[in-house]
């Protein structure tokens, strides 16, 4: 206790001396400038349409404007910050999106809204003034955020654990600077936590040697739906704002009064149709993160490179890995990354590596970097929780678009800072920057448009402007969604924490499940409470692909790829009649939603933890055992069971499961998709079991319960349970 008196005394006294310097200069100032316009920006700006163009409009309007005032290329967070920042200040916008809103990097984040703990450490060790700078906005961006969508976001406390005694002083001191510059924009203060009640909060950590803890407070949110919210806004305001519209090239024409070439539009294409058209505007914006160097080449060929992209990768755990609403932070990784490891979606979300990639628009997770994430979680997670590399549900790869020399090699130690750069035709290009301050870096951008172009325009309406489902959102909403629609409370939490108010729109079309309860709302899966009104919905909300909707109009693919496979047919139905499509457009729509999961996802690293060729590391013992229980299936001494045998079994001890489920059971195991399980292929599942490269193997509860109902005759339980890929 003693200590920890000295400990906040020292830390008061530096803390505050350094923060009189860095952070209490600009908060009266910050309070003067920004406090009073929040409210009344946001009342000047009126969305000029209640209801959502189709996509179909949208595309019309592209091909019919003479002339726009600006066009947006790129439909990322930054992009449609751009977007909605133009519409909003009454100039004539179009949004260009190659892919879907946010099917780039903005949808593969770590899901924080925060300013930046490391690079305020690097900002006083360096008296570094830009990195301070690009901490406070980045804080201040923050709150707006929050505020902005409160059903998409939230505080999140997150624990920094302290195992040396040195360490509580110098981290404490940093984390209180991180509460001084946020000023009034702090959300909840930081606090020391003793080893017992950080256990107590946290009870996964490692105990031994844990002197302590810290926590502070960031933001968390749902980045792909944050994206789209501020897509459909825009487009609410008027910008014309189309997904899967590709630009080709740049088009130019000579200024009569320089009589240079000078940016004057794009040529597009309708990616779903293949129809080509030019469009036109004043001004052409290159928000296209990490192809922003690609689009500049539009534009000169010759153009040096001003993005060096990083990789970031990323995996999704059970929830019990961590506490419900409680983050850990390790700060310094075996190699000297940092590692979040944090509650998302009643999941764990753990990440992310950095390390030099090439531009792909098909981001691959590698496993070396999900063995490194998860020996880190190792690293912190108590002897008596058992990592396994099965329980990894999902696993993605973002790249984040860092600005830095050309020459440089070191991801590690570049700046997120946003720059504008304009060319010698005129192309606006917004490059960097990092996803809290998307409203800044589209500010920015606007306003060296605005005076590059001499368009006709005030300054930014953005700050303080609430985004698509926030206006009418409380915390309560999903009560009146239970007691007047007969919802799950599960599925109103999620549906009001995902559309804010616009989830009575949604509930309006969920289906009745003829059950007494819920009374409508029939879910995608059952472990997840996305229902199949969503699908309906999504396409409402420009989804045309089932991509779309198991990536970012739901999270699915993200959360679990088996599960997100599972839905897969019957999003794939439900799309097919909102967007009439053929057969054939159906079974290719199943093909690349499969190969989506596969590659991107994480699907393909869970069949290379069990293929044909897995090594089967059993004793004797266990080996006669598992053979035992397979002959209780294979009666004939085939060397394999069909489907047929698993029902025979089942019939025996009065169990039924669906015939589609049990060859989904099957299938799992089946590694060279022959229709059935060999002997050698359920030893190597049983030995990847015992090592921990697989998890929640339907088919071994399945026949390690009927083994023993055989003598009790008791339910065999048969929904996964957590396993991962």
């Amino acid at each position: 206790m003693a200590f920890r008196k000295a400990v906040k005394g020292t830390a008061l006294i530096g803390g505050g001396a350094i923060a009189t310097v860095f952070g209490l200069s600009q908060f009266s100032q910050y309070r003067n400038k920004h406090g009073a316009l929040v409210q009344v920006q946001a009342a000047e700006v009126v969305p000029v349409k209640n209801h959502l163009p189709t996509r179909e409009q949208q595309i019309l309007a592209l091909q019919t404007n003479s002339e726009f005032d600006v066009i947006v290329i790129g439909g990322g967070a930054t992009g449609c910050g751009c977007a909605l920042d133009a519409a909003t200040r009454g100039l004539k916008t179009a949004l260009l999106e190659r892919y879907d809103f946010s099917s780039g990097t903005s949808s593969r984040s770590t899901k924080l809204i925060h300013g930046g703990v490391r690079y305020l450490q690097k900002a006083i060790m360096k008296l570094d003034f830009e990195q301070y700078r690009m901490v406070k906005e980045a804080l201040e961006e923050r709150a707006h955020l929050l505020q902005s969508a409160p059903h998409l976001s939230a505080p999140l406390p997150i624990m920094l654990p302290i195992y040396k005694w040195w360490q509580l002083p110098y981290y404490w001191i940093g984390i209180k600077l991180y509460d001084l510059v946020a000023g009034s924009q702090c959300l909840k203060s930081s606090y020391v936590l003793t080893k017992s009640r950080a256990l107590e909060l946290f009870p996964m950590l490692r105990k031994d040697k844990l002197v302590g803890a810290i926590v502070y407070y960031d933001g968390q949110h749902n980045d792909a739906r944050m994206n789209l919210a501020i897509a459909l806004t825009a487009a609410r305001y008027g910008a014309a704002t189309a997904n899967y519209a590709e630009v080709r090239r740049l088009l130019k024409t000579t200024d009569p009064a320089s009589g240079k070439l000078r940016v004057c539009g794009v040529r597009c294409r309708d990616v779903l149709t293949g129809k080509e058209f030019d469009v036109r505007a004043k001004c052409v914006i290159n928000a296209t993160g990490p192809f922003t160097d690609s689009v500049r080449k539009m534009d000169d060929e010759e153009v040096p490179n001003i993005c060096q992209p990083s990789a970031g990768v990323h995996i999704v755990m059970p929830g019990y890995y961590s506490p419900d609403n409680m983050g850990l932070l390790d700060p310094a990784t075996s190699d000297g990354r940092v590692i979040f490891f944090l509650p998302w979606e009643k999941m764990t979300i753990a990440g992310t590596t950095d390390s030099p990639t090439d531009v792909t628009s098909h981001p691959i997770p590698t496993e070396e970097d999900i063995n490194f994430i998860l020996s880190e979680v190792r690293n912190y997670l108590g002897a008596d929780v058992e990592v396994r590399r099965g329980d990894v549900l999902a696993a993605w790869s973002g790249i984040r678009p860092l600005v830095t020399d050309p020459n440089s090699k070191d991801t590690q130690s570049i700046s997120r800072n946003h720059v504008v750069t304009i060319s010698d035709s005129g192309l606006v290009t917004i490059a960097g920057g990092k996803w809290t301050t998307y409203r800044a870096m589209a500010r920015d951008t606007i306003d060296a448009a605005i005076q590059e172009h001499n368009l006709k325009a005030g300054s930014s309406k953005t700050m303080g402007l609430q985004l698509e489902g926030a206006h009418d959102w409380s915390p309560t909403l999903y009560i009146r969604l239970v007691q007047d629609y007969g919802l799950e409370s599960e599925v109103a939490q999620h549906l009001a924490s995902t559309y804010g108010d616009k989830a009575f729109e949604v509930a309006k079309i969920a289906q009745v499940t003829g059950k007494r309860w819920p009374i409508v709302g029939k879910r995608l899966v059952s472990e997840f409470p996305y229902i199949e009104a969503e699908v309906v919905y999504g396409v409402k909300e420009y989804a045309r692909t089932a991509v779309d909707i198991i990536s970012r109009r739901t999270r699915l693919a993200f959360l679990n790829v088996q599960a997100a496979e599972e839905a897969l047919p019957r999003i794939v139905d439900i799309m097919g009649k909102e967007l009439n499509w053929s057969e054939q457009k159906k079974k290719e729509e199943l093909e690349t939603a499969r190969k989506f999961l596969y590659y991107e996802m994480g699907y393909k690293v869970k069949t290379d933890q069990l293929t044909d060729s897995s090594e089967i590391s059993l004793v004797p013992s266990d080996i006669e055992r598992y053979k035992k229980r397979f002959h209780m299936f294979d009666k004939d001494k085939k060397g394999f069971i069909t489907i047929l045998d698993v029902q025979r079994v089942l019939q025996s001890i009065s169990v039924q499961i669906a015939e589609n489920t049990l060859h989904e059971i099957l299938n799992e195991v089946d590694l060279n998709k022959n229709g059935q399980v060999e002997l050698n292929e359920f030893l190597q599942l049983m030995s990847a079991i015992q090592k921990g490269h697989v998890s929640g193997s339907r088919l071994a509860v399945l026949m390690k319960s009927a083994e023993e109902n055989l003598r009790r005759r008791a339910a065999i339980p048969v929904d996964r349970s957590g396993g991962g890929v």
